[in-house]
């Protein structure tokens, strides 16, 4: 039997497009993305809204981001939603925090734990909130 895999799914006022090059840039992997327009779904979203999202998909090896514009739906932006990445190095935690938190508000600086990790939070430029850890092997 397959593990269950929970993917974060992540809906936008109109520049989920913008956002997801975003992450591809900083994440890495293959972007698809799918707009309203030439979809059943088209005819459900206003004309000014058929060159957003209906489905957009970045997966890398580790990664599987999903997400959307809103079309005619409202979008309230909030702390109810966070990403939490776990890193394998310090490189690959600081390169992603570094990149992630560009133009955002840093809430947590990256910085050594007390549970043995370094770990970072942030809310990026596009309203979403970010946790990044990287879980450091503890001396014995």
């Amino acid at each position: 039997m397959k593990t269950p895999q929970l993917n974060p799914y992540l809906a936008f006022k109109g520049n989920c497009r913008e956002a997801m090059q975003f992450y591809q840039q900083c994440l890495g992997g293959q972007l698809d993305i799918q707009p309203f327009a030439g979809t059943p779904a088209a005819e459900h979203v206003p004309a000014d809204a058929q060159d957003e999202i209906l489905h957009a998909q970045l997966l890398n090896e580790n990664i599987v981001l999903f997400a959307s514009d809103a079309g005619s739906q409202p979008i309230t932006e909030g702390n109810n939603v966070a990403l939490s990445l776990n890193c394998g190095s310090d490189e690959e935690i600081e390169s992603y925090y570094a990149k992630l938190t560009e133009g955002g508000t840093v809430t947590m600086p990256l910085a050594d734990t007390f549970w043995s990790a370094k770990f970072a939070m942030f809310t990026d430029r596009f309203g979403i909130n970010w946790m990044l850890n990287y879980a450091k092997e503890v001396a014995q």
